[in-house]
């Protein structure tokens, strides 16, 4: 109901042109805008995480429609010069930003943005380029997709989950992805390896497939368009963890990042990023640190001065439900 609510209000501001009535007023100085997969579009029917990707060619006419609108698009650095000094501020401004380190960002998007000379950031998590941490929503998604029925406990609930046709599945992972979002990082990454325990799920090869080694984003951080930004060290909800638990997320990640690429790192991204992931202790912690800037998920453009509040900006995604 809600994807179809959202795409209602887009067909409607498309059919009649407000969009563009509004747009001088409400673009601000700029925006920050969030990718996560860039890829072919999957065989799949069933694909709950479809939202997190769009195709390499919706990607091109993204950027192709940014600067038909006026935007220019810019690294974060220079994005952050901006913003700090007024006068330097001219045309409003786009980011593009990638999040996790996943593999097809370089082997779809790069060619694009090469082509097209836009710079962007990649905000790696350490523990997928070291295979340590879990890409538990796409597990949850396998796991659903291979089961034709769930049983989990979740806390103090058990979930009985007919899973055999589309529908049924879709509900499936709902209602898990729902109950795991209330719970502690503990708790979804023990439901998680009793979900892929049960239907057979190499959890390490999926991070294997999916994200950039090592090797891979060292070279990627020697591109000239590439900026390298710290994305934590096992992608937690860091508002769900004790005080040092979260520094310790953001700020080792950060020397991971700088001691194995050999270059200062001063962009994070906090994963998740909605209010119940990332608030004002996560926001200070990452200024504490060092960090110039730092990004949520929280949907707008920026607005006022800020240069205030560098280390909470908003950033607008690029769903992959709606690519038109």
């Amino acid at each position: 109901m809600r994807q179809k609510l959202i795409g209602a209000g887009f067909s409607l501001l498309g059919a009649t042109g407000l969009h563009r009535l509004a747009a001088p007023g409400l673009r601000g100085l700029g925006a920050i805008l969030m990718f996560h997969h860039v890829r072919p579009p999957g065989a799949q029917p069933f694909g709950p995480n479809g939202l997190l990707e769009i195709t390499p060619a919706f990607l091109e006419a993204v950027v192709i429609r940014l600067r038909k609108l006026g935007y220019e698009i810019v690294t974060l650095d220079q994005a952050v010069t901006r913003l700090r000094t007024p006068m330097a501020r001219g045309t409003p401004f786009a980011v593009l930003t990638f999040d996790d380190g996943y593999r097809d960002n370089v082997e779809y998007a790069l060619p694009l943005l090469e082509k097209h000379a836009a710079p962007f950031t990649i905000y790696i998590a350490t523990g997928f380029a070291d295979r340590s941490a879990h890409l538990w929503w796409t597990e949850l998604e396998e796991a659903v997709r291979r089961a034709p029925a769930i049983e989990v406990v979740v806390g103090t609930e058990t979930l009985k989950l007919p899973a055999s046709t589309l529908r049924q599945k879709q509900a499936a992972f709902e209602a898990i992805y729902s109950h795991l979002r209330k719970g502690s990082e503990e708790q979804l990454h023990a439901v998680l390896s009793e979900l892929c325990a049960a239907t057979g799920i190499d959890r390490p090869a999926l991070v294997r497939e999916r994200c950039l080694d090592w090797d891979e984003i060292l070279r990627l951080s020697g591109h000239p368009l590439a900026t390298i930004g710290a994305h934590t060290l096992t992608h937690p909800r860091l508002a769900k963890l004790d005080d040092a638990s979260m520094m310790a997320e953001i700020g080792e990640s950060r020397t991971e990042l700088e001691t194995r690429l050999g270059r200062k790192v001063h962009h994070l991204a906090y994963p998740v990023g909605d209010p119940t992931s990332a608030g004002a202790r996560e926001f200070a912690a990452a200024l504490s640190l060092g960090f110039t800037t730092a990004v949520t998920t929280r949907p707008g453009l920026i607005f006022g001065d800020p240069a205030e509040h560098l280390t909470a900006l908003p950033r607008l995604s690029v769903n992959g439900n709606w690519q038109d």
